[in-house]
């Protein structure tokens, strides 16, 4: 039995982190988007309930756009609490910049996606850069994706567990000439509402700058 999401929003609360590990700095306050801007379109796509960032409607994006680091991060590592409703895509972007409309054109997107059928790529693939075919997280539980960046390599884990390892070659210039915007740089972060169709929750985002 699917279970409303506010029940299981409140449910599985009870099961994560409430504050972030040592070294970490949260960059969502569980109350409110301070700190965080919609692109302008389909704003009510995401809304806050139960201390989760809620993402259900056309298509949208949230960018991180507060005094942290000034938004702007290269190396470093994140985690994000994520769960997913059946049937539901979504996506957590780096690298990236504020964008008013579509898709990101900068950086890079990591996966949300246990049982979308659409597309497969599943969770913690490097979007169109390192798929990921595999089923590495239940939907209606919360699981952590752990994404770090450090020069030249992403890795990619989810529970603890690697799913995608990539080192981009030198002289990259993005997986095909419709995303030149997609090789590492430097930018902030920015989480996806993809269709009416999808809900997924994110809470307790938090991140830690490497050298």
């Amino acid at each position: 039995m699917r279970l409303p999401i506010a029940i299981a929003l409140s449910m599985a609360a009870l099961l994560a982190a409430d504050k972030p590990e040592k070294g970490f700095t949260a960059l969502f306050n569980g109350k409110d988007l301070t700190g965080w801007e919609k692109a302008k379109e389909n704003e009510g796509t995401f809304s806050i309930k139960d201390g989760t960032i809620v993402a259900n409607g056309p298509r949208c994006h949230l960018y991180y756009t507060g005094p942290f680091q000034n938004h702007n991060f290269k190396n470093f590592e994140l985690k994000v609490d994520v769960m997913t409703q059946p049937v539901s895509n979504g996506g957590i972007y780096f690298h990236t910049e504020y964008q008013e409309k579509s898709w990101p054109n900068k950086g890079f997107e990591v996966q949300v996606n246990n049982s979308y059928e659409k597309d497969f790529r599943k969770t913690a693939s490097l979007y169109m850069v390192q798929d990921n075919k595999e089923k590495v997280a239940e939907d209606g539980k919360w699981f952590t994706e752990h994404i770090i960046v450090q020069g030249d390599r992403v890795q990619i884990f989810v529970d603890g567990k690697k799913v995608t390892d990539w080192t981009q070659p030198a002289g990259y210039t993005g997986p095909n000439k419709d995303n030149p915007g997609r090789v590492l740089s430097s930018g902030t972060f920015a989480l996806q509402g993809h269709d009416p169709g999808s809900t997924v929750a994110y809470k307790n985002i938090r991140v830690k700058p490497l050298k």
